[in-house]
């Protein structure tokens, strides 16, 4: 599948790798791939986002809200007794400084080479393919990528996308509209 990609959709593929390693996350989530579509400006699925007023910095803002409670609340598990100011100094006590950083679950979080796709990552990719298909195009463009993240049943991209009005059909005729002015990316 991925020989049909074209350079800019090769490339948000490859930046989604790289955001979530940056993030630390053990999986690429479709939240990755849509902001990596904003990796090459130019392209057609950054134009068409731009053009239905999605910014990068929105979505990036977006992707911090919804992952904010991903790490442990210090002040939440003080109201259950846990101090994890204590916890840390206790385990760093028992087995040297920085233990907790060399353990294998954090050092599975993007400390890699390869971060693998999960579920919903996966099947935007494939819905991507699908998209194409419907188009009767040859190649599968970054346009195709926002198609296929744009599915209801592909996660988070889906909803900060839908948060910002953008559906489906609206970005399949915007596609389609897309294609007849511009070569595609």
């Amino acid at each position: 599948m991925f020989e049909r990609f074209t350079v800019p959709a090769r490339q948000a593929v490859i930046t989604a790798q790289q955001d979530a390693r940056e993030r630390r996350q053990t999986h690429i989530r479709t939240e990755n791939v849509l902001i990596a579509l904003y990796g090459s400006p130019t392209s057609p699925g950054a134009q068409l986002l731009r053009d239905a007023g999605v910014e990068r910095a929105d979505v990036e803002a977006d992707i911090v809200r919804m992952h904010r409670g991903d790490a442990p609340d210090p002040e939440a598990l003080a109201t259950i007794g846990i101090d994890l100011d204590e916890v840390r100094r206790q385990v760093e006590d028992a087995f040297g400084p920085g233990a907790l950083e060399r353990t294998r679950a954090v050092r599975g979080k993007g400390g890699g080479k390869h971060v693998p796709f999960d579920r919903p990552a996966k099947k935007s990719l494939e819905l991507s393919l699908r998209e194409a298909l419907r188009l009767d195009h040859s190649y599968i463009g970054s346009e195709h990528i926002l198609l296929g993240l744009l599915h209801t049943e592909t996660g988070a991209a889906h909803h900060i996308l839908a948060s910002r009005g953008v559906t489906l059909a609206g970005m399949r005729a915007a596609v389609e509209e897309f294609g007849r002015g511009a070569a595609s990316g």
